[in-house]
């Protein structure tokens, strides 16, 4: 939901910023039938803030945002070249976005940019690193090497996001999260696994038996391609059966604990246990 709530929003949402807050009623996450207007709304709200808490930017007028959201429109409709060519402008320009207002555009892909800060660091092969640690008898670090050269697993599933936009059949590739659990050595007291992103923001938590599941990966590639930064590389999380904000990007830190705590969109009013047409008030197809 890195968040406008969840996606790709990427998770990842791939914008407003991150201070903490305690939601009021309405800022509460929306269920049911009028969920996506309302979320819509909440994240414009939320980019509002972030401008604000940045010491920057203008509020963006009813007008702009539609013509916006028009523009983002256009580009499911034209050629792949012009697609590719929105997808690179606005992974450029939501880099630099502090309303969070290109997280509601779709690009030719059919994801959407969406973080929960102003800006994300640029990670690549010299410098990426993944912990685990926690209750685990042999806590590790891995880069994006060591992650490339175990055994891939491939899965083309589709992705669906809590806000309505689903895409169809989008393979990612990488490493089954179990693989890594086991290398690390699970203690008996632990329960659940906890996420954290180099965004320095973003947290995402699965029960042990849901880490542990086939269809759980820790991604390297996505739409047959490595995870570019935009759509949270080098390294994601992907968690097939659940709604996407649970597929956190930019991953930094497994950590093995004895219970589940909420991730960022949790704390601010989605569903924990996010299964695709199982929770938040959706009853959206199944993914996986």
């Amino acid at each position: 939901m890195n968040s406008e709530p969840p996606e790709d929003r990427e998770p990842s949402k791939d914008r407003p910023a991150s201070q903490s807050w305690v939601p009021s009623q309405d800022q509460v996450p929306p269920k049911g039938r009028d969920a996506d207007r309302d979320a819509d709304r909440g994240a414009d709200r939320g980019a509002r803030r972030a401008a604000s808490a940045d010491g920057g930017g203008t509020p963006v007028g009813r007008r702009v945002l539609l013509g916006t959201l028009g523009l983002g429109a256009l580009g499911l409709f034209t050629a792949p070249t012009l697609q590719r060519a929105l997808e690179a402008f606005l992974g450029a320009a939501s880099g630099d976005d502090p309303t969070g207002l290109t997280g509601l555009l779709p690009n030719g892909g059919g994801f959407r940019y969406y973080s929960v800060t102003g800006s994300v660091p640029h990670k690549n092969a010299s410098n990426y690193r993944l912990t685990i640690d926690g209750l685990v008898d042999k806590p590790g670090t891995y880069t994006l090497s060591d992650l490339r050269s175990l055994p891939q697993t491939r899965l083309v599933k589709d992705v669906q996001c809590v806000t309505g936009w689903r895409v169809p059949h989008t393979p990612f590739e990488g490493v089954q999260l179990s693989r890594l659990l086991d290398a690390a050595g699970v203690r008996s007291s632990a329960r659940a696994v906890r996420f954290t992103c180099f965004d320095g923001a973003y947290s995402e938590s699965l029960t042990l038996d849901q880490a542990r599941r086939s269809d759980v990966l820790v991604a390297l590639r996505m739409q047959n391609k490595d995870i570019g930064h935009d759509h949270g590389g080098p390294v994601r999380l992907y968690v097939a059966p659940m709604y996407f904000y649970k597929s956190a990007k930019w991953l930094s830190g497994i950590t093995v604990t004895d219970e589940v705590k909420p991730g960022y969109w949790e704390e601010r009013g989605y569903d924990v246990d996010a299964w695709v047409g199982r929770s938040n008030g959706r009853d959206d197809d199944p993914t996986s």
